[in-house]
């Protein structure tokens, strides 16, 4: 909730949804994905946060709003996760099918830690990562730097020498699109997604390519937005 350039944005609206509800309906079709947990924060203004998961029947783990990292240790000890999938709350188009493809990469050739970010060929916003239980304890242990523990994941893929890495990438590369949440700009472009296109339950990210295909002008919306710099604050 105390996003700084869109307040409150995971509990916004998204066609009669709340965004958190919308990643975790399209997370749950998955069918890699096990149990789904929330890891928030213990701030006051989380409190919505944790309402919206009772409704949503799903688990909440509650920990510290700077170390996020620890935050996600924490989660995944006490659910007892020998494999953690991290997809990010305001990613509300993120992808069942490239959940999947990551989650079936990191089972077939087994490394320390799967994503499709290092090496950024999906649209921004479809980030997916994987790692190990014993990656992720590595990890908490030895990084000490904050953006290292506010991040999560890039001392793991910092040090490629410490830990086997898979990239998991995409061809034709999309990279060029920017389809998260995180100014007043990406939600208009992510609302007039949702408002065009017809089951808003069960589209796939290539509906979304076709419709920008369709109508290019959407990509004005956000496309000129600057990503956040990984080590600012």
């Amino acid at each position: 909730m105390g996003s700084t350039r869109l307040p409150g944005k995971v509990m916004l609206d998204l066609r009669g949804k709340t965004v958190l509800a919308r990643v975790v309906e399209r997370v749950r079709q998955a069918r890699f994905a096990g149990e789904v947990v929330i890891a928030t924060t213990m701030s006051p203004t989380d409190e919505a946060i944790v309402d919206e998961c009772r409704k949503l029947c799903v688990r909440v783990y509650r920990g510290s709003g700077d170390d996020v990292l620890d935050r996600y240790y924490q989660a995944a000890k006490q659910f007892s996760a020998d494999a953690i999938i991290r997809v990010c709350s305001d990613c509300p188009l993120i992808e069942p099918e490239i959940v999947d493809k990551t989650a079936q990469e990191f089972l077939t050739f087994q490394p320390d830690y799967a994503s499709n970010t290092i090496e950024r060929t999906y649209p921004r916003g479809l980030d997916t990562e994987i790692m190990t239980w014993d990656a992720l304890a590595s990890c908490w242990r030895e990084a000490h730097k904050f953006y290292q523990r506010s991040h999560v994941t890039p001392y793991i893929y910092e040090n490629p020498d410490r830990f086997n890495i898979l990239r998991v990438i995409s061809d034709p590369d999309y990279s060029e699109y920017r389809w998260t949440l995180d100014t007043p700009e990406d939600l208009a472009f992510i609302r007039a997604v949702y408002s065009r296109i017809q089951h808003a339950e069960m589209f796939s990210w290539h509906d979304v390519l076709e419709l920008l295909e369709r109508v290019p002008e959407l990509l004005e919306l956000n496309q000129h937005i600057p990503q956040k710099a990984l080590q600012a604050g």
